[in-house]
């Protein structure tokens, strides 16, 4: 099982590693669901988890608001992307746009995945679609597509508020998640996310049958490390 913390702050990233983790989600500005984090950011995050064995996902997400994107934003999304695993190494990228009827914007999502691609056509590093496919009306189309993408993961509340109350579209998800993986050849989890705490993610993962669970298990504005450790500790009892 993995747990990843979602950290907007130095503080937070801290207590992820100190807590014992196994990733993060970095970004700033979680009162309007998480934006890009700056560069600096994102290398401090970079060098205290690479030093302590986490790994770094970067969200590439230029506003608050829907996740309809004019050509200049995405254009602008881009230069984020080049920003976080070019130059700041980071180890994944957090996607996900949408056009205006509800469905995945394919062009846009490809052209952030070219970005990352590999001449053999794979990736130099992992790709995540994000909560964007809460807001999509066909679920199961846009996973399917979303999985073909080549994402690895996808974070989801199950398309309700909160994670535990998204448990019946989740555990859909999951199996549907393992059917992906084997028809694409590669590995597609589902990350379950929104609304996570220490006292629900336990919950949440039985429920589903998810591998995967994300939150910020914060106290006031910081990520909390004891709380971070009981659901590692969770985790650890089921192997």
């Amino acid at each position: 099982m993995i747990l990843e913390l979602c950290c907007e702050n130095i503080e937070s990233v801290e207590a992820a590693v100190l807590g014992g983790g196994n990733r993060i989600e970095l970004c700033r500005n979680l009162e309007v669901g998480g934006l890009t984090p700056d560069r600096e950011l994102t290398r401090q995050a970079v060098k205290c988890c690479h030093e302590g064995g986490l790994s770094v996902q970067v969200l590439i997400r230029s506003r608050g608001g829907d996740f309809v994107y004019t050509d200049d934003e995405v254009e602008q999304m881009a230069e984020d992307i080049r920003m976080a695993i070019i130059d700041e190494k980071a180890d994944g990228i957090v996607i996900g746009a949408l056009t205006k009827e509800g469905d995945i914007d394919l062009e846009a999502c490809r052209k952030w995945m070219d970005m990352v691609r590999q001449p053999d056509g794979t990736f130099s590093c992992e790709v995540t679609f994000h909560r964007a496919f809460d807001r999509c009306r066909n679920p199961m189309e846009a996973i399917e597509q979303i999985a073909a993408m080549g994402c690895v993961r996808m974070l989801t509340s199950g398309q309700q508020p909160t994670a535990e109350e998204g448990i019946p579209l989740l555990r859909q998800l999951v199996e549907k998640a393992k059917e992906l993986s084997v028809k694409y050849g590669h590995p597609f989890n589902i990350l379950c996310g929104s609304g996570v705490t220490e006292v629900s993610a336990p919950i949440i993962l039985q429920a589903t049958g998810a591998t995967e669970i994300h939150g910020s298990l914060r106290t006031g504005r910081a990520t909390d490390v004891e709380k971070v450790k009981k659901v590692m500790a969770y985790m650890a009892e089921q192997g």
